[in-house]
């Protein structure tokens, strides 16, 4: 119970801190995406179910605050938790190259994805603009900030894991 409450407000304060302290710190109007560190990070550390679920709920409050379409940015980040899940099989809590690499492509693929269903299928056809101006400056302001967040992120799921350990191991003793 402890984690879900933890994973919650990790999600609610990336939120906060994204729409707030990091929409004054942008630059040339860009600023980074912690919603989807939070996600990708929770999905490879954890499983599928857990980065499908901190995706839903990332993209829901981003769709509810921001959204034109209720499901969009959940979906999108559904899909990116869900994906990022998939590497938890591989993930060394030691090895910061992977997490790295996965949140720098997860969020090109956020904002390639957005391009094609916010921007292209409206007709806007500038792509080397759009790429060049807002997603290659977004996902390296993102990888910035993932070198920052992502130890705070491990160091807080590590702690998680060995509170459950001992809690386990409690729970064994007691039983005998």
């Amino acid at each position: 119970m402890r984690r879900y409450f933890t994973v919650i407000l990790l999600v609610f304060c990336s939120f906060l801190l994204q729409c707030t302290v990091f929409k004054r710190l942008n630059l040339g109007g860009i600023s980074p995406n912690l919603l989807v560190i939070v996600t990708a990070s929770i999905g490879f550390m954890r499983n599928e179910k857990s980065g499908l679920l901190v995706g839903f709920f990332s993209g829901l409050l981003v769709d509810v605050f921001f959204g034109d379409i209720i499901g969009f940015y959940a979906l999108l980040y559904m899909y990116i938790g869900y994906i990022n899940g998939k590497f938890s099989r591989i993930f060394y809590p030691q090895d910061i190259k992977l997490p790295i690499a996965l949140i720098t492509l997860s969020d090109i693929s956020f904002g390639l994805l957005c391009y094609v269903f916010l921007y292209l299928l409206q007709g806007k056809f500038d792509f080397p603009y759009y790429m060049m101006h807002i997603i290659l400056p977004e996902a390296v302001y993102t990888i910035v900030v993932s070198l920052l967040f992502y130890p705070l992120f491990l160091h807080i799921y590590n702690r998680l894991d060995d509170l459950d350990r001992r809690e386990a191991e409690i729970a064994r003793q007691n039983k005998r």
